[in-house]
């Protein structure tokens, strides 16, 4: 048993080498399958974004010898540049699993790592999986760890530092030291590496540019890399989390919650509360896009409409509402899927997927007059009940004024995929097949989804990854 006088970062790394060792609880391997699954379609769907094919030229140009998949094109890559790829793939269209209150995207940092590894390294898929599920929980709770409950709201979104990255590239560590056979004290130095490798600025969501979408890739890089560097001898400092000089003192200052990453520990997983998306665009925008899709449900017309207000959380308006000009105008499509007047429009008029998919980010959709004069009748205001909801939901009301002066409101407290409004086993197959066969054939598709499914029981990788093309 840990001693209860082990810094925190030993106590996580005690924690990954019990699961190394005994496995995940019951039940969370299964869950842990579902998120290999999400970010396998969400990066088969994203091989064809440009940044992909940056990376992808970036890394062909590093070369090495090759011992884990790229996926999309099968080539094989040394593990940390095939985690760096499949690490921008996996977030790249912003279709990635999210977790509350932390705000972060834990999987597509976490995944890409334990993939690389343990196909590299042959491990089987319930390794895979363990790994995988305290590399997310590791992620999680460090978020957790700079949430700040007066504030209402992330310290690192605050301060626009992007979470996901930072503290996604501890889990990854995390996951690649255990594939790696490490133990606790191997698994502690990994994380301390990784502590100095996590990093991420988020100005790319509010005025352009396109480095947002390889911090996943980066924060896998990391892991991977941290995990090989604990593995050949580099050590970390045991107070790197909490430490004066620490990641939380660091990035969140006085306002971290250091006990968030040890509370429960082992006994509480926040693995099965992370959300699954149904729509490829910044989580923020979802409830509005529920909100403006139960509109049009009840035959709300979009040329009826004389002007709609927007409500959502104060914190959250930084992202999808301003600056104004810009969100109800987008450079581009990937910058219309931070944009809450494009959304809702774009709810409003388009409908593929699961009510809101890749076609309506294109940059040519991002452009359509259609689109952007409705986007332009919206406007983001503050709404004191989504404040009091956010960031344990991320809520949103809609209301809509006609053109005859009638008035319709439609609120949404707890958005699809959560724990209090999942996505149905249907609808997650759903967004995987139409996700997959951007890349693959249904019948890879199928065959994907079923050896995913079935991770627990492989004793390598190598059916799984050579279908990831």
């Amino acid at each position: 048993m840990t001693s209860l006088r082990a810094t925190p970062v030993q106590r996580l790394a005690a924690l990954a080498d019990r699961v190394r060792r005994e496995g995940l609880p019951p039940g969370l391997r299964a869950d842990a399958a579902r998120r290999v699954l999400d970010v396998l379609g969400n990066s088969l769907a994203a091989t064809a974004q440009p940044p992909a094919r940056a990376v992808g030229e970036l890394v062909a140009e590093w070369g090495g010898a090759g011992r884990a998949t790229a996926i999309g094109t099968g080539t094989r890559l040394p593990e940390p540049s095939a985690a760096l790829l499949n690490g921008t793939l996996a977030h790249s269209l912003d279709f990635d699993d999210t977790h509350l209150p932390s705000v972060l995207h834990p999987s597509a940092s976490v995944i890409p790592a334990a993939l690389a590894v343990a196909e590299a390294r042959g491990a089987s898929g319930a390794a895979l999986l363990d790994a995988a599920g305290v590399g997310v929980e590791i992620t999680v709770r460090l978020g957790m760890a700079g949430y700040d409950r007066e504030l209402g709201n992330s310290v690192f979104f605050e301060r626009g530092q992007h979470a996901t990255a930072i503290c996604g590239a501890l889990g990854a560590a995390a996951a690649a030291a255990m594939l790696s056979g490490l133990d606790a004290g191997g698994i502690a130095d990994a994380l301390g590496i990784a502590a100095s490798m996590g990093s991420g600025i988020l100005e790319a969501n509010r005025t352009g540019g396109t480095v947002k979408r390889i911090h996943c890739g980066w924060a896998a890089h990391a892991g991977v890399t941290a995990a090989g560097l604990a593995r050949t001898g580099i050590t970390g400092p045991p107070t790197v989390l909490e430490g004066r000089f620490g990641l939380l003192q660091a990035f969140c200052g006085d306002r971290a919650d250091p006990g968030a990453l040890t509370d429960r520990l082992g006994e509480h997983w926040e693995l099965p509360g992370v959300f699954f998306k149904p729509y490829p665009c910044n989580h923020f925008t979802h409830a509005g896009i529920d909100a403006a899709l139960r509109l049009r449900g009840r035959g709300l017309d979009p040329a009826d409409i004389a002007d709609i207000e927007l409500g959502a959380p104060t914190p959250v308006l930084r992202t999808i509402g301003e600056p104004a000009e810009d969100k109800i105008r987008p450079e581009s499509g990937y910058h219309a899927a931070f944009s809450g007047p494009y959304t809702v429009a774009a709810a409003l008029l388009g409908g593929g997927g699961l009510g809101v998919f890749h076609e309506d980010f294109t940059d040519a959709a991002a452009a359509d007059p259609g689109r952007l004069a409705l986007a332009a009748k919206v406007r983001c205001v503050p709404d004191a009940r989504c404040d009091a909801i956010f960031p344990h939901g991320f809520p949103a009301v809609l209301r809509v004024r006609t053109r005859g002066g009638g008035l319709l409101e439609e609120r949404v407290d707890t958005n699809r995929g959560g724990p209090g409004n999942p996505l149905s086993p249907g609808e997650l197959a759903t967004k995987f097949h139409l996700n997959a066969t951007r890349r693959v054939t249904p019948g890879k598709a199928a065959r994907i989804t079923e050896l995913a499914y079935d991770l627990a029981a492989l004793d390598e990788l190598g059916a799984l990854t050579s279908l990831l093309h």
